[in-house]
């Protein structure tokens, strides 16, 4: 059976820790098929006439995609998915949350202790001329830089169906900007160095920087923080069918769930999850958090995505 999903750590964590297990107590062979989230939607689109890939990893906007060109099965209920908390369920059944991920702020402390600046706790901060050359936000293209967007609108009079403050927002901010990154790598070293000391990223992100050793934190929003869910859903037409239900529904056991919360700093979708305190501090977890994240609009987002990436180009990375 064929599974898609992201490379790097999720695909060693899916490798040695998760995979392992099913594969022994279901008899069937897995095949991981590693790449990004648009990645895996163009590779479900082209196989639409004959799916080879059974179970698909993607994060929520692409996944809104695949679930309105009918590429994802009905999930079929089950005592995992039953657990699983509402803000990570579609309406349609046809795709689940996996993991929570957070975007906020992202700070380094040794810049903000040596030039005596509190902590950052707005994303208004983001204005703050203080900061002038010292700000990294990954560009539109990236999910981060989208949600963003999304959150000067929000913040400004305005929402995904409304995006003129949230352009308006970004170029008062633009001044401040060091670099609109793109590359996980290259924000990482910004950040880590102090050459950026302040930027917008996902708290996952961060807590793989942090485990390296970097002065840097993670900040939610007085605001709110936006969600970034990663789904799962089992491929419309698409071989094994039953046994593709069945690995979603280990996906979401607590002690999957746990694994993908340890590896991928991803917090649980089923509420039955128990975490070591360690980890439960440093992920989204619990109701409180998980209630407290602001829910995008990708059915608002995706059709105007083009449009405003155009816009971007012209307005804000001139």
């Amino acid at each position: 059976m064929y599974v898609a999903g992201f490379g790097g750590a999720t695909e060693t964590a899916f490798r040695e820790k998760i995979i392992p297990p099913f594969e022994a107590k279901s008899g069937i062979k897995i095949v991981y098929v590693p790449g990004n989230s648009t990645d895996t939607l163009a590779k479900l689109q082209a196989q639409r006439a004959k799916p080879e890939i059974s179970v698909a990893l993607i994060d929520d906007g692409p996944m809104t995609t695949a679930v309105e060109f009918g590429l994802c099965a009905t999930l079929e209920d089950g005592p995992n998915s039953n657990n699983v908390y509402r803000s990570a369920r579609r309406v349609s059944k046809s795709a689940i949350g996996l993991g929570y991920g957070a975007t906020g702020l992202v700070y380094n402390t040794e810049v903000f202790k040596k030039n005596g600046w509190a902590e950052p706790t707005s994303w208004k901060d983001l204005e703050d001329k203080r900061y002038a050359g010292k700000i990294v936000i990954p560009p539109i293209g990236n999910g981060f830089g989208l949600l963003a967007l999304v959150m000067q609108a929000r913040l400004n009079g305005g929402d995904e169906s409304a995006i003129d403050p949230g352009f308006a927002a970004m170029k008062r901010i633009s001044p401040n900007v060091l670099a609109w990154e793109p590359s996980p790598g290259k924000m990482a070293e910004l950040l880590q160095t102090g050459e950026a000391a302040l930027g917008v990223w996902g708290n996952g992100r961060v807590r793989a920087l942090v485990a390296q050793g970097a002065p840097v934190k993670f900040v939610y929003p007085k605001e709110g923080a936006l969600v970034i869910l990663t789904e799962v859903c089992a491929v419309q037409g698409a071989p094994q069918p039953k046994q593709a239900q069945d690995f979603v529904q280990y996906l979401l056991s607590p002690e999957v769930q746990t694994i993908i919360a340890e590896t991928q700093g991803w917090g649980p979708v089923n509420q039955e999850t128990k975490l070591p305190p360690a980890i439960a501090a440093d992920v989204v977890f619990g109701p409180e958090k998980v209630n407290s994240l602001i829910k995008p609009s990708y059915t608002a987002i995706n059709p105007k995505r083009a449009d405003w990436t155009s816009r971007w180009n012209r307005e804000i990375e001139r």
